[in-house]
């Protein structure tokens, strides 16, 4: 099971963090991702990190902005959100990958429930 908090509104280019608890028996392997869809869009991939190498892939529009980390002792996921802006605003989810990494939402077969973020112009 997958818990996402921490969303909330936010002005433009504040910062933001989110958080996803992780239940239920699971590997540490698996890759987990960060994943939003604003209204009327499909859901996006915003940024993932690798359960066999910890390595981190970001959509180009979040590059440099958004930063995933994951604490596999607390079986936390993060996502800090620095200098937001308002096209940042939808649904975020927290997802677990079928395998050790991804970056495409079918690689993902495991979803939260979503926390909303929306950005203030």
């Amino acid at each position: 099971q997958l818990v996402e908090s921490g969303g909330g509104l936010v002005r433009t280019g504040g910062s933001l963090s989110l958080s996803c608890s992780v239940s239920g028996s699971t590997s540490d392997l698996y890759g987990m991702g960060w994943f939003r869809q604003a209204p009327g869009k499909e859901r996006e991939f915003v940024a993932s990190i690798s359960g066999l190498t910890g390595r981190a892939d970001y959509a180009d529009s979040v590059k440099g902005r958004f930063t995933i980390s994951r604490d596999n002792a607390k079986s936390t996921l993060s996502l800090e959100m620095v200098s937001v802006k308002p096209e940042d605003t939808g649904m975020y989810y927290c997802a677990r990958a079928q395998s050790y990494s991804g970056t495409d939402a079918g690689d993902f077969n495991n979803w939260g429930q979503g926390t909303q973020v929306t950005v203030s112009s």
